[in-house]
């Protein structure tokens, strides 16, 4: 019996960032849906199940942490692991993972990423 196929969701308000970890999690396998913006990326959370989420903070619409705080409330979304990717200094890592409200994402990554970290960690997140 084959493997299914691993879905990642990208939520990320920069095309050139939605193409470039398109092109990387394609490279290896996997199938991407891309979202501009935390109001796009509910809308493709409604439409289907990812296997895995990246997250950018700072965007339009809604926030990464709104839409993170949404995914980590919802009993049908709470379990698909998050990795937050984002420019904002590692201050925010600390930030959202002390929150007693949501738990720390799965993953956290700072921009610019680096590729074999980014991919040995969705390998691990969608294992």
């Amino acid at each position: 019996m084959s493997e299914t196929t691993k879905t990642v969701l990208i939520v990320d308000d920069e095309p050139d960032t939605c193409t470039y970890f398109s092109t990387v999690l394609e490279d290896r396998g996997f199938e991407t849906v891309t979202a501009g913006n935390g109001a796009e990326g509910m809308a493709c959370l409604e439409a289907s199940m990812p296997d895995l989420i990246t997250l950018d903070v700072t965007m339009p619409e809604k926030s990464g942490v709104r839409l993170y705080r949404e995914i980590k409330a919802h009993e049908r979304w709470k379990s698909i692991p998050v990795i937050i990717i984002t420019g904002v200094a590692d201050d925010f890592e600390k930030f959202i993972s002390s929150r007693k409200s949501v738990q720390p994402p799965e993953g956290y990554l700072a921009k610019p990423i680096d590729v074999e970290k980014f991919l040995g960690l969705v390998d691990e997140l969608t294992g």
